[in-house]
């Protein structure tokens, strides 16, 4: 059953918080490890698979926004959301078998947060892949007491057979051609019982990708720009993603996304904005 970490007793707060992190499927199976919240990690990083690259082996934009996501507010500071998170890629990162986060943190105040990163090769720190920025919110404080969680990721090993990730967090295409993420489940949950940034992102870029190869022609696309901005939280679903492609004239590809909780009332919960570039 979902919990929302926000009322369940404080003496109990540390205690759920593990069980919705570890239940969390998007940075265990993504291989992700954040240094502030699980023990014995010392850098922000994440491997680069096949399933996280687009068809010429160019990184995707959503395992970009789960390697960083922004804003850097962390669970053991307050009952965090994004609000908005910007992506600018500047290398495909196509031989790349790792990446290293460097964050600065601009501000944490009492209700919003703001922070930007670097990532990097990390085999070749001086190689920029990406820049980020971002805002969130905090949702209310917690209480103090917090140990870093046993939460090693799954064992997933790298090979071109891996199955795309829009299937492993069960986005399926409807007779409509959109693609919809199910009912909000514990394992694609934000502790505070919300789908997570990590399932949205996914499915926003599952859905430009189809947008974008039906105009073009072609699905040899590499995105150059992602921001996506949180509007409410999604809590039941399914949860649709709708796209357009703004215009076609050019290079640079722009294409808008949407993505709606069908199960309250079709609400908006992100929209997004990607810029791809013909390979």
């Amino acid at each position: 059953m979902l919990e929302d970490i926000r009322n369940v007793a404080p003496e109990e707060h540390w205690v759920q918080f593990e069980k919705a992190w570890t239940t969390l499927l998007t940075y265990r199976y993504l291989g992700k490890l954040n240094p502030g919240l699980d023990a014995g990690v010392e850098h922000e990083t994440m491997p680069l698979r096949h399933d996280m690259r687009n068809s010429t082996g160019g990184i995707m934009a959503a395992p970009l926004c789960i390697a960083c996501p922004e804003p850097w507010w962390n669970d053991d500071e307050c009952v965090p959301a994004p609000v908005v998170m910007s992506y600018e890629i500047l290398d495909p990162a196509r031989d790349v078998r790792q990446v290293v986060v460097f964050r600065d943190v601009i501000h944490l105040g009492r209700t919003m947060g703001f922070s930007r990163s670097r990532i990097v090769d990390a085999d070749d720190q001086d190689r920029l892949i990406a820049v980020s920025s971002g805002t969130g919110v905090s949702l209310g404080a917690v209480p103090d007491g917090y140990e870093k969680v046993e939460n090693p990721p799954l064992s997933v090993e790298d090979s071109p057979s891996l199955p795309p990730l829009h299937e492993v967090f069960g986005a399926t295409q409807g007779a409509d051609g959109l693609w919809r993420l199910p009912p909000l489940e514990p394992e694609m949950s934000a502790p505070h019982a919300a789908l997570h940034l990590g399932p949205i992102n996914i499915v926003l870029e599952r859905a430009a990708m189809d947008r974008l190869a039906e105009h073009t022609g072609t699905d040899a696309l590499q995105a150059e720009s992602w921001t996506v901005m949180m509007v409410r939280p999604g809590t039941i679903g399914p949860f649709r993603a709708t796209g357009e492609v703004m215009s076609g004239r050019s290079e640079r590809l722009p294409v808008q996304l949407t993505l709606h909780d069908e199960g309250n009332r079709d609400r908006v919960i992100a929209t997004a904005v990607g810029v791809y570039r013909r390979v």
